[in-house]
């Protein structure tokens, strides 16, 4: 077929279409996000029942048609089934998707985007990390990706980069000793949790997922993410909601 592509991608969602078809939003490397449509997913024989459901991650063969693209072949390299043996794993899994979605367009590359999702859901697999740990990694990660993200290397107010004590929301980055007075709405931080949020925006991908940090920098980290993202992102995650009032409810 003359506008067949093959893309390596993972499945963000998937929505029933007619009596047997499925409509997936798949995030490619290549093409960035992509509708395609999987004609006879739903039908438990089809090559493409397994492929056709969220996280399934692998090479898709393609044809491109005018508005959207029809699945040839599927060769799916990873579905994440572990992640579906753990119901707090799948709850933070679905929010990283939608994350993604939320950032991703069409045409534009996402070969660092598909690499972080693809990173953090693994890690949603690995016990020694907590996934409170990797979501916050996979938020700061993802702002920092995408061009909007707090400053934790210098004073917001100075540019100072030696004695930051705490994180300013309206400033959108660090505070120092000299300056704390200017800040009405600062959060004092543990030095530590500066050294976490730098080493995320500033490591690559691969190392990401390879520390853990204390409880304390736990709740600070939840603390600056939380204030960041409510400021600065103008967009209701359903799965966010859905997670957090997991979380509550769990504690």
């Amino acid at each position: 077929m003359v506008n067949q592509v093959k893309l390596t991608g993972i499945v963000l969602s998937a929505t029933p279409v007619g009596e047997y078809d499925k409509r997936l939003v798949i995030l490619t490397g290549q093409r960035g996000k992509i509708t395609a449509f999987a004609k006879g997913a739903r039908r438990p024989s089809s090559r493409f029942a397994a492929g056709s459901r969220p996280f399934s991650f692998g090479e898709f063969s393609l044809y491109q048609g005018r508005e959207a693209y029809n699945v040839v072949e599927m060769d799916i390299q990873n579905y994440f089934d572990d992640i579906s043996m753990d119901m707090d794993a799948v709850y933070f899994g679905f929010y990283f998707l939608e994350v993604a979605d939320y950032y991703s367009h069409e045409n534009v590359d996402s070969r660092e985007m598909i690499q972080l999702l693809y990173q953090s859901l693994r890690a949603l697999a690995n016990e020694s990390i907590p996934n409170k740990l990797v979501r916050y990694i996979f938020e700061l990660k993802t702002f920092y990706i995408n061009g909007e993200y707090p400053d934790v290397f210098s004073c917001a107010h100075c540019g100072n980069k030696d004695g930051l004590k705490g994180f300013d929301v309206q400033k959108s980055g660090a505070v120092c000793r000299e300056c704390e007075g200017l800040s009405k709405e600062m959060i004092e931080l543990n030095t530590s949790t500066f050294y976490t949020m730098q080493y995320i925006v500033s490591s690559p991908i691969p190392k990401l997922y390879s520390f853990t940090v204390t409880e304390v920098v736990l709740k600070e980290l939840a603390m600056v993410m939380g204030r960041w993202r409510s400021k600065y992102i103008d967009k209701e995650f359903k799965s966010l909601e859905f997670l957090d009032q997991k979380l509550i409810f769990k504690s």
